[in-house]
């Protein structure tokens, strides 16, 4: 899961020289990619809570469906980002 997380991250550069291209590519950083592990393991972890939730109760819990969207959201803003 790690190579896909850095890979998604990582952004490649591409100068235009004299008859030829450079293409640079710049490594995220190390703290960017435990963040963004922490935030799809914990949009997993509550994913499985509202799950159980559902089976257990027997109706939905707002709370912890307004934690995932939150998390999803900060995964997605940090990926989208990264990339531009």
């Amino acid at each position: 899961m790690t190579g896909f997380i850095k890979r998604a991250l990582t952004r490649k550069l591409v100068r235009k020289g004299k008859g030829r291209q450079q293409v640079i590519v710049v490594q995220p950083n190390e703290k960017l990619v435990l963040l963004v592990k922490f935030s799809i393991g914990m949009t997993l972890c509550l994913s499985t809570l509202e799950v159980a939730y559902m089976v257990l109760m027997g109706k939905w819990n707002a709370e912890v469906f307004a934690a995932i969207t939150g998390l999803i959201g900060t995964v997605s803003g940090v990926l989208i980002g990264q990339r531009a």
